[in-house]
């Protein structure tokens, strides 16, 4: 297994792994949403956006996996753009809410995955 294959395996097992525990902790968010004063749009939101942001994370590490099992399936451009997803996302959680544990579980998978399309061996076509 080459460097670059190997760096997308194990950004997409973080990034499943990220994306379970947030959907596990969805029911402590439920209780907040309750025990708020949110109106109804907002309550709706925050549950949509947090259950989107597993899906989110989820769909990403299957990206990865399935580029790490099968290198030909993605171009390099799209194997950096997917890597943006999470990085992004790790970015406007620093602007909104300031420095928070999960933003370095997302950027490590991102650079690894960024820096995986960088390097021969992934996303390349099998002669």
């Amino acid at each position: 297994m080459t460097l670059a294959r190997l760096l997308l395996a194990c950004s997409s097992l973080t990034l499943a792994a990220g994306a379970l525990l947030h959907a596990a902790a969805f029911g402590k968010a439920l209780e907040v949403i309750a025990k708020s004063n949110l109106p109804p749009f907002f309550a709706a939101s925050f549950r949509m956006l947090w259950i989107g942001d597993s899906a989110t994370l989820i769909l990403v590490a299957a990206i990865f996996a399935w580029v790490a099992v099968q290198p030909s399936v993605a171009k390099r451009p799209i194997v950096f753009l997917a890597a943006l997803i999470p990085a992004s996302t790790a970015a406007l959680m620093y602007a909104f809410i300031g420095p928070f544990f999960a933003i370095p579980l997302l950027l490590a998978p991102s650079v690894a995955a960024g820096l995986a399309a960088l390097l021969p061996g992934a996303s390349e076509t099998r002669a």
